[in-house]
């Protein structure tokens, strides 16, 4: 192949998706702000609200994630570290999530069917589940690694 041959590129195709995605996030916005907008939002609270999220997230979930990591990682067998961490990070965003269920946020005694669901059953079935995928993960890997002449692919 001479070196002045053209390669088809997917690099507009790219583009075009970008735009494509891109214009139906900034349609999902504005229509979200024009909700806000004519249902007179409690705007200090919202903001408030927005706020405390971006603080809890950058000066404490974060930091504390970041720490867990550096200290687990070390003490733990190579072919633990990626299933545990994954799965710590997925156990706490399943938890985030549910916080608000387990607290029973909202719930009001004159309508029993706000939060009629089983939400602590389903969170510790949740978890339950994403520790039975670590230490699935953490033996396959375990023994893929200790097999005489095993290697690693790597993409490409």
């Amino acid at each position: 192949m001479s070196s002045n041959a053209r390669v088809p590129s997917a690099a507009g195709g790219v583009q075009a998706t970008r735009l494509v995605v891109g214009a139906i996030g900034l349609a999902a916005a504005t229509y979200g702000g024009w909700l806000l907008w004519e249902q007179r939002a409690d705007w200090l609270s919202l903001v408030l609200w927005l706020g405390a999220g971006v603080v809890l997230h950058d000066f404490v979930l974060s930091p504390l994630l970041l720490l867990g990591g550096v200290l687990v990682a070390n003490r733990l067998p190579p072919a633990w570290r990626v299933p545990v961490i994954v799965g710590a990070v997925v156990w706490g965003s399943i938890t985030l999530l549910a916080v608000p269920v387990l607290g029973e946020f909202g719930a009001l005694p004159d309508n029993p069917t706000l939060l009629d669901r089983p939400y602590v059953t389903s969170w510790v079935v949740g978890a339950l589940l994403v520790i039975a995928v670590v230490a699935l993960s953490g033996v396959v890997r375990g023994r893929s690694r200790s097999r005489p002449g095993a290697t690693r692919r790597v993409a490409g």
